[in-house]
């Protein structure tokens, strides 16, 4: 995909905020699974890690949830960028 011009945006907790970081190019978006996340080596291959901000005493969503609400920040940014 890199090759391709790509970028693979891995979702983690230490990663940089989704609505701070730049989403508008071409992207593959990786989803770890909820208890585990996405393994080291996944994480290192990718080109960046983006978060979303919890509150309270919520620390992690159901991957769907999360898969929706990075995609729905990708599409929100698509189309104000336009």
């Amino acid at each position: 995909m890199k090759e391709n011009g790509i970028w693979v945006i891995g979702t983690d907790m230490d990663g940089s905020v989704c609505y701070e970081t730049n989403l508008t190019g071409a992207t593959a978006l990786v989803i770890g699974s909820e208890g585990k996340g996405i393994s080291r080596l996944v994480k290192e291959n990718c080109d960046m890690v983006v978060s979303i901000p919890m509150k309270g005493e919520v620390n992690s969503l159901n991957a769907s949830v999360a898969a929706g609400i990075i995609m729905y920040e990708i599409v929100k940014q698509r189309n104000v960028k336009k």
